[in-house]
């Protein structure tokens, strides 16, 4: 029974889980969305949402506090350089997961998850300056 247990384990061990959880975190952070399952994005939507909050501050101490955590140093230097300040004025909610359907291999729901604030393209900042 899981009386008191408070986090899902997905089936894996702790190794395998927080290596999926860095991987599946930094692909999101450098592609800003990702499609995977509901059980992996609800799982790690509170690790995002810490690293983002983390981020906004900006010092050096915080930046190499991700580094530490994120295996690759372009996903660490583009949330603290572009996705954090984004979110300046937001205090929480970074992310929004939307559901697809589900998959036909094996009815898993299927969600793309993504940052609710997109950057914006040189389309856009040219229209805005003029």
């Amino acid at each position: 029974m899981r009386h008191k247990k408070n986090k899902k384990t997905l089936g894996r061990n702790t190794k395998q889980r927080k290596a999926l959880f860095k991987s599946l975190i930094q692909s999101l952070i450098i592609h800003e969305q990702v499609k995977t399952t509901e059980a992996k994005a609800k799982a790690i939507r509170r690790i995002v949402e810490k690293l983002v909050k983390k981020a906004k501050k900006g010092s050096l101490h915080v930046r190499r506090q991700i580094l530490a955590f994120l295996p690759k140093k372009e996903a660490a230097h583009k949330l603290v350089d572009e996705i954090a300040p984004r979110f300046s004025k937001i205090s929480g909610g970074f992310v929004r997961i939307m559901r697809l359907g589900k998959r036909r291999g094996d009815n898993a729901m299927m969600v793309k998850m993504e940052f609710i604030k997109k950057a914006a393209s040189s389309k856009q900042q040219a229209a805005r300056k003029s």
